[in-house]
C-alpha cells in the first residue's frame, strides 16, 4: 500500500468523523439571543391579560396578575442561558419544553425563580423533580441560570438529561426517565401581583 495514500485517506477519514460527530474546532452551534433588547418581537403572552410584559431601559419587566411569556418558536434539544432577576417576595420560573403557549402554569419543566417568596422552593429547583430550599440567590440581584436539555439514554433506558447551572454553579444532572415533556416553547412566568422579573440576556444554542 502507498503510504501518502493511505495517510490521506486516514485523513480525510477522520475529517469526516469530525464534522459528523461536530467535534471539530469551532463546530459548535453559536448562541443565538431571543431578546433584542428593545422589543418582545416574536415572543407572546399567555394567561390574564391584565398582566404586563414590556422592555424598559433594555429590560424585559414582568407585573401585575399571572401570566407567561413564550419564546416565537419551540425547542426540543439545546443550551440555554438567562440573565434575570426576581423581586423580594416574587416567584418566577423559567420554562422550557412547554408544549402549549396559553398560559398553564404545569406545562412545560419550570427552572424554578424564587427567593423569599412563601413557596420555600427556591432558585435552582427543577419544580416537581428536583427542589432546593437554601437560598443561592439573594432577591433583586442579578444571576445567571444555564440550562441544558438533552435526550439520551442510560442504561438502555431513554430519558432527557437535563443539568441545571445557577451562576456557573452545576447544582445537578437529573434524567427524567419519564420523559415528561418532549418538546416546546421556552418562557417565563408572572407569579403573584406586586411581584416581578425582571430578564436582559436570553440565548440558546439549538443541539442534535
Amino acid at each position: 500500500m502507498n503510504v501518502t495514500n493511505w495517510t490521506r485517506g486516514a485523513a480525510l477519514a477522520l475529517a469526516m468523523t469530525m464534522a459528523a460527530t461536530g467535534s471539530a474546532c469551532g463546530d459548535e452551534p453559536e448562541w443565538v439571543s431571543l431578546f433584542d433588547g428593545k422589543t418582545l418581537s416574536g415572543w407572546t403572552k399567555g394567561g390574564n391579560a391584565a398582566s404586563k410584559w414590556e422592555v424598559k431601559d433594555g429590560v424585559i419587566v414582568s407585573s401585575g396578575p399571572s401570566s407567561m411569556l413564550y419564546s416565537p418558536k419551540t425547542y426540543k434539544n439545546f443550551k440555554y442561558r438567562v440573565e434575570l432577576k426576581v423581586s423580594d417576595k416574587g416567584n418566577s420560573g423559567v420554562y422550557f419544553r412547554s408544549p402549549t403557549n396559553t398560559g398553564n402554569f404545569t406545562d412545560g419543566y419550570e427552572a424554578q425563580v424564587d427567593s423569599t417568596h412563601a413557596d420555600p422552593i427556591r432558585t435552582g429547583s427543577l419544580y416537581g423533580f428536583v427542589h432546593i430550599f437554601r437560598d443561592l440567590v439573594p432577591p433583586d440581584e442579578w444571576f445567571t441560570y444555564e440550562i441544558e436539555c438533552v435526550d439520551g439514554e442510560w442504561r438502555g433506558r431513554k430519558a432527557p438529561h437535563i443539568t441545571v447551572k445557577v451562576n456557573g454553579e452545576e447544582l445537578y444532572m437529573f434524567m427524567d426517565f419519564a420523559q415528561t415533556w418532549k418538546e416546546g416553547y421556552f418562557a417565563f412566568q408572572q407569579h403573584d401581583p406586586g411581584g416581578w422579573v425582571k430578564i436582559r440576556k436570553i440565548e440558546v444554542q439549538e443541539l442534535p
